[in-house]
């Protein structure tokens, strides 16, 4: 019975939300579960690296005015031979992060 009521009541404090406060829940809420997702980075129309099973994407923010930076990071398994899959080789969650503006690439959540 309390469970049902703190849902009644979470949705009903969302609907009085403006819809960038709703983005927002749902980005955090999306961030936290989880997206098991997949960064593809190329080079013009060439894939050169691939980051699988990433959980999140960060903006970077500056130390001192909580400004956003020019770039993101995350951590994921990085996909040597491009094949499409975490192979025994590439078994290690590595750190990563990429420009923002310069760089050409794709985030998207494993379909499988």
């Amino acid at each position: 019975m309390k469970t049902k009521l703190l849902i009644a009541a979470a949705v009903l404090s969302l609907t009085g939300c403006t819809q960038e406060t709703q983005n927002q829940f749902g980005r955090a809420l999306q961030n936290w579960t989880g997206t098991d997702g997949i960064l593809e980075i190329y080079a013009g129309e060439k894939l050169v690296k691939r980051f699988m099973k990433i959980d999140k994407l960060t903006t970077a923010l500056g130390t001192s005015n909580d400004k956003d930076r020019p770039y993101r990071y995350g951590y994921g398994y990085m996909d040597i031979n491009l094949n499409g899959k975490v192979d025994d080789n590439e078994d290690k969650k590595i750190y990563f992060e990429f420009s923002d503006y310069s760089t050409s690439y794709i985030f998207f959540q494993d379909p499988n």
